[in-house]
């Protein structure tokens, strides 16, 4: 016997056999790392699940218990209720406003003194197109009024 046949009949036959183990470990590996993952999802799910219910449960019984007080104290909730509305929107409103100014201020700042801030190119290639737009009409006007005698002329 030659050390081929040896080797292929004491050790799995060959290299084609040795992958054949492999790749049945790997998909034996894989199959039990699938049923861990499915393990895990199916208890995180189960948990999220029953958390939701008894949030709604909770939810339910709480509501239940403070209808009749909403109902006693509504006369005194509902205005005192809009009224910490309309304070809190407003203050928010400001504080936004109030930002929003700031920003508007320090990019003006920053654009007037050289910087660059965010989008000072654009602005840049908006006013350059407007000098162009502008020199051309004047251009035009004043082609059409001295051309051809039919505009009016100072004197």
């Amino acid at each position: 016997m030659t050390d081929q046949g040896y080797n292929q009949q004491h050790y799995g036959g060959g290299v084609g056999v040795g992958m054949q183990h492999q790749q049945q470990q790997w998909g034996q590996q894989n199959r039990s790392h699938q049923v861990v993952k499915a393990a895990t999802a199916a208890t995180a799910g189960g948990s999220l699940l029953v958390l939701s219910g008894l949030t709604l449960a909770g939810t339910v019984i709480a509501l239940t218990v403070a209808t009749p007080l909403l109902v006693i104290f509504s006369p005194v909730l509902v205005p005192a209720a809009i009224t910490v509305f309309l304070l809190a929107t407003g203050f928010l409103t400001s504080g936004g406003f109030g930002v929003a100014a700031v920003t508007v201020l320090s990019w003006i700042y920053k654009y007037a003194t050289g910087g660059h801030p965010p989008g000072s190119e654009s602005l840049d290639q908006a006013r350059d197109k407007l000098g162009y737009r502008a020199r051309e009409m004047k251009g035009r006007a004043e082609h059409a009024g001295g051309g051809g005698g039919g505009g009016h002329h100072q004197t």
